[in-house]
């Protein structure tokens, strides 16, 4: 057998397989052998069915299946051998280019497609420094997540008068064009938290009012969306149009939450055995927390830094031809060319970055072990079982546990994935130069959603 590669362009060539009849003759004739030992044929024992009945009825199929491996198996030992760096897989040529008689088989020839994976550099340099955005943990931010925290072991307790954060219970009954209450109009006891209401009007209107006070006001103004504002109302969404914006808002109740006194019985709850006695001690460590948290988020919105920059800058071009059929011929369902040149875009960029990221880690030398899989499989499950309050097996029924979850392609594609992701966040962190920008938590809250 041999294989001849014909040069289409930089990054397309044809691969030609020549297979003579030397070259296959005793592998078919020796699988029809097989088919002899097993046929069941009326009229003849297991085994003595003549060789002739057999060539005839199965000749063409086992010729057919045996010239395909062959040709595969020197296709791939010549890519191997060669070293070519090919994108997915050979095709078959669009003129399905073949040479040879299987009704009186010779010497045959197949042609296939293969496209090479382009020439390109990682423009990464010392000299090339990218942001880095790090939350500024001030003074307010440290306030308001120890309030938070004190929220949480709090009690909620009845005020008299509504405040910028109370709980507001009362009556929402819909008026008629008079003011009065309208005839089988919509009424419903709910509440209404003026923590998130975002209309400022609304917010002006219930500050201060008391229990037993009643104002006129229009439910959309406080609640945050329609199927908020049909919960408050008790009822469909579909009914919302039809509704009035006059409603008469009676106060029932107001709670407030006292928050929990700053004393060492909070401090062990939320922070037990770690030495936590003071309110100095807790600022201490809310700050560190604070900063560990928002460090991965940091790491994270620096690494997509990285991604976009090697994205725009790196430059390469890639057989588009080759790639749309070589889609169109491997994809499990059928996809027409619509489709395909809507998503091609798509695919292009993905594989961009397949290659990219391949070539990071094949000159680094940056790898995946199986124990690294199963460790961080294992470190996975005890987070969920942390996640529940419930403690995690022993060792050897978690290394269990991981077995049966990673026979599921979808999730040992999903582990890995994450694994890539994070070797790729420590490279870039130790190897690209940072330009650290502080911003206040709403600017990174804003820059990190644009991302």
């Amino acid at each position: 057998m041999k294989v001849l590669q014909e040069s289409v362009d930089k990054l397309n060539a044809v691969l030609k397989v020549e297979i003579k009849s030397e070259d296959y003759q005793n592998i078919v004739k020796a699988s029809l052998e097989k088919y002899r030992k097993s046929a069941k044929v009326p009229g003849f024992r297991p085994g003595k069915v003549p060789f002739g009945m057999i060539q005839k009825q199965y000749g063409k199929s086992v010729l057919a299946e045996e010239l395909n491996k062959l040709a595969n198996d020197s296709l791939y030992k010549f890519i191997t051998e060669e070293k070519l760096e090919i994108l997915g897989n050979p095709i078959p040529t669009a003129d399905e280019t073949f040479k040879g008689d299987m009704e009186n088989p010779g010497d045959f020839e197949f042609a296939y497609e293969i496209g090479f994976s382009p020439k390109f550099d990682i423009p990464l340099s010392s000299r090339k420094s990218i942001e880095y955005f790090a939350v500024k943990v001030d003074n307010k931010l440290i306030s308001d997540q120890i309030e938070d925290l004190r929220r949480r072991y709090g009690k909620m307790e009845s005020t008299p008068e509504v405040g910028e954060k109370d709980m507001v219970m009362g009556l929402f009954r819909e008026l008629d064009a008079s003011g009065a209450p309208k005839e089988n109009g919509v009424e419903n006891n709910s509440t209404i938290s003026m923590e998130f209401i975002k209309d400022k009007k609304a917010t002006k209107s219930l500050m201060g009012i008391k229990v037993d006070a009643a104002i006129e006001l229009d439910p959309r103004t406080v609640s945050k969306d329609e199927k908020d504002l049909a919960s408050m109302l008790g009822i469909e969404e579909a009914a919302i149009a039809g509704i009035s914006k006059k409603f008469k808002f009676t106060v029932n109740d107001i709670k407030r939450m006292e928050l929990a006194e700053l004393n060492e019985e909070l401090y062990d709850k939320l922070f037990p055995n770690q030495n936590v006695k003071t309110e100095s001690d807790m600022k201490a460590k809310v700050t560190t927390d604070l900063e560990n948290m928002f460090k991965t988020d940091s790491d994270r919105l620096f690494t997509q830094s990285v991604y976009d920059f090697l994205m725009d800058k790196t430059k390469m071009t890639l057989p588009e031809s080759f790639l749309k059929r070589w889609i169109k011929l491997s994809n499990e369902k059928p996809i027409d060319d619509e489709t395909l040149n809507k998503e091609f875009d798509g695919y292009l960029k993905s594989m961009k970055w397949q290659l990219i990221q391949g070539r990071i880690f094949k000159e680094n030398d940056i790898q995946i072990s199986n124990e690294e899989v199963m460790d961080f499989t294992k470190s996975l499950l005890v987070s969920n079982y942390a996640q529940y309050g419930m403690p995690a097996p022993d060792d050897k029924e978690l290394s269990e546990t991981a077995m049966r979850l990673l026979k599921d392609k979808e999730q040992v594609n999903g582990i890995y994935d994450r694994i890539t992701e994070k070797k790729l966040s420590d490279y870039f962190q130790a190897n690209v130069p940072m330009k650290e920008k502080k911003l206040s938590y709403d600017d990174f809250v804003k820059k990190a959603s644009k991302k």
